[in-house]
């Protein structure tokens, strides 16, 4: 508690007196009905939410009316009295655990991630990626429908009233109706609602002037905002500023800042490549200006971090998202002064993004496989405590590790090298520096649980001698490695070694393979001013980048972009020279490139025979898991580890 002064002192938001200053931040989940409703599944996901001790939780986003504002799969709404109800049963389980219950309500504007028609907005302004799969064109609004809107957001508000919630916050941010109309991009309007910024903040306040009608003036009200979409011809932060006074003289009780929009997805749910607490400067930039409190919001992943943002006086409050995605218990942990015990979000966005929300899914998380599965997945005691290898200490055999410990069983792990496996190497280049909170992470609980680890190469057969009652393996995978002509010369290095600093490169590099593994070591070596020439199998050259996630995509080709490289698509490598290689099409011709430095990362291939030849010598349980079984994402191995730690 010491170590956080600032960050569990209590404050207000108008009359709402809140604990401390960590609000769990709006996010949606897929796990509404597909009526808007309150289902069960989210109330164990929103009780969990709320237990871990934060001070006010915002239930995100509801959707305001039944024409054109739903956004996603299973969102939940707030359109028609019959969702009063089910959204009172969720009001009430978050306050029964302390926390203040706010929800936010939303109209999606073009941003109709469903896809279904009508798609209203101010203009006939596409969004990009929905226009590029065949979506429909917004249709504009008309000044009847613009007041139609206006009062379902003040109805929307009174319903959250009755339904017990203590605050209700309106979605001015990331590309949904209220910035299309705020955005110069997106507004091509020239009547009451476009041209000028006090045309295009009308409608806004016209929301806001609504909700405080119909909810009084002692009803804490918050907004939303993006400091700035990170468009060329968006909204900026001089505008942003502006309209946050406006909307503090309005009546609104507390800004809360963000950033970005759906087309700049980087800039609003931000992944490792980027900065942490990213849109930290725009909350900032508003509390100079304005005397209400502010949110900061965006990549503030570490309670040092938030405990910064209050003490320096950058914001007020700091809203989590996917940290409490990672790990619920983040504020609690916190206060306990013990934050190594936090299960970081390492910003990856392969959970709750790329398998999730891009899919048509609930939310999932890398690092947490009970999101979403609360009161499904539980860690319960065993019930008869078992003597239990682990092969391997990378992030597939840690979790295990972590987990059947935890439930009572004699743990011990045996790694032939050093506590993280290949996110030791994943972790090196600067822009994937976030995995190493996760090693860290591990390698604590690994200590704090007492399990036994022993730094030697076994065999299957000191395994088998060594009488264990159930053994996991979780060797990882091998680097893939051609057997071509010259392929053992001095020129020949892989991804690993260059990772771990054990190659002198020259200025000149040829990097075979351009999956995940090749991006990152080419761009790593890449920034240290090396020529970097990618061979790439794949035929199409814009497969290149295919395999970074969408919400890193333009970060790390914008990076790439300032590098010099190139790319040689649809080529394999068919011999190595002592400074060049020799690659060759699908037609037969062939070219050489000159090489100082050839790196091999063509991929990783899986480790299968130490559970294979354990299993035919033994009859104790033997089970395989992570990137021995396929090599995968940490989203599959810390899962695989987690339902390993419990099956035992």
């Amino acid at each position: 508690m010491k170590r956080y002064l600032k960050l569990f002192s209590q404050a207000k938001i108008n009359q709402l007196e809140l604990k401390n200053r960590i609000i769990k931040a709006p996010q949606t989940t897929g796990m509404g009905g597909v009526d808007g409703t309150v289902t069960e599944r989210l109330i164990r996901y929103y009780r969990e939410q709320a237990r871990g001790g934060v001070g006010l939780l915002i239930v995100g986003y509801a959707w305001v009316d039944k024409k054109a504002s739903k956004s996603a799969q299973c969102q939940i709404g707030i359109a028609d009295n019959e969702h009063i109800p089910g959204l009172a049963w969720l009001a009430q389980t978050i306050q029964a655990t302390g926390a203040k219950a706010g929800i936010q309500l939303e109209h999606c504007g073009r941003q109709k991630f469903i896809g279904t028609p009508p798609i209203k907005a101010p203009s006939r302004v596409p969004w990009e990626e929905l226009n590029a799969m065949g979506g429909a064109v917004p249709e504009e609004l008309t000044f009847e429908e613009i007041q139609e809107i206006v009062e379902a957001f003040g109805d929307a508000a009174r319903r959250a009233q009755w339904a017990g919630f203590d605050m209700v916050e309106v979605h001015g941010a990331h590309g949904y109706l209220i910035t299309n109309f705020l955005s110069p991009r997106t507004n091509k309007r020239t009547d009451w609602y476009g041209g000028s910024l006090e045309n295009r903040m009308r409608f806004l306040l016209e929301v806001i002037g609504n909700v405080r009608k119909k909810v009084g003036p002692n009803y804490p009200l918050s907004v939303r905002l993006s400091g700035t979409e990170y468009e060329p011809d968006g909204v900026m932060i001089e505008e942003t500023i502006e309209v946050a006074k406006a909307l503090e003289e309005a009546g609104v009780d507390v800004i809360h800042m963000s950033g970005g929009n759906h087309h700049q997805m980087a800039h609003q749910v931000t992944p490792m490549c980027l900065p942490s607490a990213y849109n930290t400067w725009a909350a900032e930039a508003v509390k100079k200006v304005v005397k209400i409190p502010v949110i900061a919001s965006g990549s503030i992943n570490t309670p040092d971090l938030a405990e910064e943002i209050i003490e320096s006086g950058k914001a007020d409050f700091v809203a989590l998202g996917r940290p409490l995605f990672a790990d619920p218990y983040f504020p609690e942990k916190a206060k306990e002064g013990r934050p190594e015990d936090i299960a970081p979000c390492i910003r990856c966005n392969d959970g709750c993004l790329e398998r999730s929300f891009f899919l048509f899914q609930s939310i999932r998380c890398t690092v947490n496989p009970r999101l979403g599965k609360e009161g499904q997945l539980e860690i319960s005691p065993a019930e008869y405590p078992k003597r239990v290898a682990i092969i391997g200490g990378g992030p597939a055999g840690m979790e295990a590790a972590r987990v059947a410990a935890l439930r009572g069983h004699d743990v011990t792990l045996f790694e032939g090298n050093k506590l993280g496996g290949r996110l030791s190497e994943a972790s090196v280049p600067d822009f994937k520096a976030d995995i190493r909170h996760l090693i860290n992470y591990l390698s604590v609980q690994m200590q704090k649980l007492n399990i036994k680890i022993e730094y030697r190469r076994v065999s299957p057969d000191d395994i088998r001698k060594d009488q264990f009652d159930t053994v996991i393996v979780a060797v990882g995978a091998a680097l893939a490695r051609p057997d071509i002509p010259g392929i053992t010369k001095p020129v020949v290095t892989d991804c690993l070694a260059v990772l771990n600093g054990k190659t002198n490169l020259g200025q000149k590099i040829v990097v075979v393979g351009a999956g995940l593994v090749g991006i990152d070591v080419g761009l790593f070596v890449a920034e240290q001013e090396k020529e970097v020439l990618f061979v790439m199998g794949r035929e199409n050259p814009n497969d290149f980048l295919s395999a970074v996630g969408k919400s890193s995509y333009a970060v790390i080709a914008q990076r790439l972009a300032k590098q010099k490289y190139s790319l040689h698509a649809g080529r394999r490598l068919e011999t190595v020279l002592d400074d060049a290689v020799i690659i060759m099409d699908k037609h037969g011709n062939k070219e050489e490139l000159s090489a100082d430095t050839v790196i091999l990362a063509k991929g990783f291939v899986a480790q299968k025979q130490f559970a294979e030849k354990l299993k035919s010598i033994t009859d104790i349980p033997v089970l395989a898991i992570g990137d021995c079984v396929a090599p995968r994402m940490i989203f599959d191995a810390i899962h695989e580890g987690f339902l390993a730690g419990c099956a035992v």
